[in-house]
């Protein structure tokens, strides 16, 4: 059986690849289990200076998580489902809090669970190549491994933009709202792996020695509108303010969040409006890690894997159909704390 984590050193750098190219290296427990063995055993070894992490072969940095097996287990006990969620969320807070120079290379597509591979990193690499995205509404999931935290602190309100429409951003778009510390053309990767692994201690001189200035940035073009017409907290006031805006960029994305999980957007909201406010990374995750256990479980979820990934119909059945019939009460509920014992909790380090 192929290696699905590919974990090396060379030079002064540990190397960790992602190798699923036929699921664009979206991850497992398994896969998550193995990168976070390999960053507990590089983190006291002395030879080791810095982490890169990338992909082998494909299109994809990662596609984000095996969310056939999340539908299939949140149809049953949910057991597989919490334990993928705990696994991966115990190695996003690992990256989050590692004490090594990471570097994440962002090649091709980034979404989902690639997100939270790379965005805990020190350096994070974009190149023309790049996708990013966390479109997780469109199948009744939320913006999880860390979006709480990270959209929240993205310029204005492009974080609750990008968590509501799961609008893709290129590398350049990556680069000018902060995800992305530097842009790569992709034919400089290779040659800038091997320096960083010769001399660890340059990592920023390397990158800024290759990196090249990008494209224009489209999304900056649409600043302004996403500020006033995302400002509110509020799912409904969002709408209302897209469709009293009334440009076609506006109905655009009314039309898309129009395809979106009402219950989702709304936790969405939440989940950003909380997320700034937390000091420590790992009670973002501890908030994240009830969410997922209540969603992973739910109506909307199962029934946006059915619509987009198994029957491929595109036409899920949201239920509450309408943002309206999204009650409070039923936003406390999939945010309220699980038992003591089942709650999440960080590595022991």
């Amino acid at each position: 059986m192929t290696e699905e984590i590919l974990s090396s050193t060379d030079g002064k750098a540990a190397r960790l690849r992602l190798n699923r190219p036929k699921a664009l290296h979206a991850l497992t427990t398994k896969m998550c289990a193995a990168l976070t063995d390999s960053l507990m055993g590089w983190r006291d070894d002395l030879a080791v200076e810095a982490v890169l992490i990338d992909h082998a072969d494909g299109r994809g940095f990662c596609a984000g998580g095996d969310i056939r097996m999340l539908a299939e287990s949140g149809a049953k006990d949910g057991v597989e489902a919490r334990d993928f969620f705990h696994t991966e969320y115990r190695l996003n807070h690992l990256l989050f809090t590692y004490a090594k120079p990471t570097i994440a290379f962002m090649d091709g597509i980034t979404m989902g669970g690639g997100v939270g591979l790379a965005l805990p990193c020190k350096y994070r690499v974009a190149t023309e190549n790049t996708r990013l995205a966390m479109p997780e509404t469109g199948i009744g999931l939320f913006p999880d491994v860390g979006g709480g935290w990270y959209l929240s602190r993205l310029p204005g309100r492009t974080g609750q933009f990008l968590a509501l429409t799961g609008a893709r951003l290129d590398g350049a778009e990556c680069k000018a709202l902060g995800l992305a510390t530097h842009y790569l053309p992709a034919e400089a990767l290779d040659e800038a792996k091997v320096r960083i692994a010769e001399d660890p201690r340059h990592i920023a001189a390397v990158l800024d020695e290759f990196a090249v200035a990008p494209p224009e940035a489209r999304i900056m073009g649409n600043r302004a509108a996403i500020d006033r017409c995302f400002a509110s907290d509020e799912y409904e006031e969002i709408l209302a303010a897209l469709k009293a805006e009334g440009t076609d960029w506006a109905m655009k994305e009314l039309e898309a969040l129009a395809t979106k999980s009402p219950q989702t957007c709304k936790v969405s909201l939440h989940l950003l409006a909380q997320g700034k406010h937390h000091s420590d990374f790992a009670d973002e995750m501890r908030v994240e890690y009830r969410v997922g256990a209540h969603v992973v479980q739910r109506h909307d979820f199962l029934e946006g894997v059915r619509a987009v990934i198994v029957d491929k119909d595109n036409d899920p059945k949201w239920d509450p159909a309408t943002p309206e019939g999204v009650s409070g009460r039923l936003i406390d509920q999939i945010f309220a704390p699980l038992p003591e014992d089942e709650e999440w909790t960080p590595l022991r380090l």
